[in-house]
């Protein structure tokens, strides 16, 4: 069982940054492929973007190209979003997700994709 906590959100201005950690349990973090979602209140979870076990590919959602970076550092078992340029819209609940098929995140295969999650950590962004 692989665990992750999510960590890093806040309360930020428009146009403000966050950085979000999500820190994972186990020895076999860099055979997994990571992914962050968010999950606004009566909406559905939406997809943000996904990297690779070796973290060499990259992934990411229209909605966030251009101002999220995704990245991980696995000597620390950890997988970082960097949030830029930050919009109302934008808040959510972001969690973390682990699964073993990169591929399946980018075909939009979440089911198939997200093995495990994160308990969430909340975004604001005020206007």
């Amino acid at each position: 069982q692989v665990q992750l906590v999510e960590s890093g959100g806040g309360l930020v201005q428009a146009g403000g940054s966050l950085r979000l950690s999500c820190a994972a349990s186990g020895r076999t973090f860099s055979t997994y492929a990571m992914a962050w979602f968010r999950q606004a209140p009566g909406k559905e979870r939406e997809f943000q973007t996904a990297i690779t076990g070796s973290g060499l590919r990259t992934y990411y959602a229209d909605s966030v190209k251009g101002r999220f970076t995704i990245s991980r550092d696995n000597a620390k078992n950890t997988v970082y979003l960097q949030m830029n340029s930050l919009k109302p819209e934008d808040t959510a609940v972001y969690y973390c997700a682990a699964g073993e098929d990169y591929g399946a995140f980018v075909r939009g295969d979440y089911d198939k994709g997200a093995d495990y999650w994160g308990q969430g950590t909340q975004v604001t962004v005020s206007s």
